[in-house]
């Protein structure tokens, strides 16, 4: 028997709506979404990614998105805060424990830079990972990023900083 083909992963524009819906305070946005077994991550995280995302498009970029994947909701991908005076905009991601090594965070990372092209105010993408996470250095790594610096951080320990450049940013 042939293997099933995998969904495409797409970016759909996260709504606080999403966020209520992911926190269990309120219904599917859409009646053809759902969630993976075990649900998208902790009520911790989600709440962090909420105000996050909240204070983002405050500041007037749009820039976080719901990974959705043959109308399951498999992940988040975000800016973590608006471009710099440089063009340069920091990215996260990440996919519901249940669906991991599925390639949707490669998927979702290049739908993401497509988005990032497509703003003027980005010239140049940078993204960290933590040493021990081989599986999103990868995903970096397929979708042309490469390795710059290493960092700490006190929950994740270890990490490597990332960066892509995409295209020059005229300066204001």
């Amino acid at each position: 028997m042939p293997a099933s083909p995998i969904p495409d992963t797409a970016l759909v524009e996260i709504e606080d709506a999403h966020f209520a819906w992911l926190l269990g305070e309120g219904p599917a946005p859409s009646p053809m979404l759902r969630l993976p077994p075990g649900g998208m991550d902790t009520a911790e995280t989600l709440g962090i990614v909420r105000r996050m995302t909240r204070r983002l498009y405050r500041s007037g970029s749009r820039g976080s998105w719901l990974v959705v994947s043959g109308g399951e909701a498999v992940g988040l991908a975000s800016y973590k805060q608006k471009p710099d005076a440089h063009g340069v905009v920091e990215i996260g991601y990440g996919i519901a424990a249940s669906r991991r090594g599925l390639g949707h965070a490669t998927r979702a990372v290049a739908a993401l830079l497509g988005h990032a092209r497509a703003d003027p105010a980005v010239g140049a993408v940078r993204a960290e990972t933590a040493a021990a996470n081989v599986a999103s250095q990868r995903a970096l790594e397929r979708n042309g990023f490469a390795p710059y610096g290493t960092g700490d951080d006190p929950d994740d320990g270890p990490m490597i900083l990332w960066r892509l450049a995409l295209k020059a940013v005229a300066q204001a």
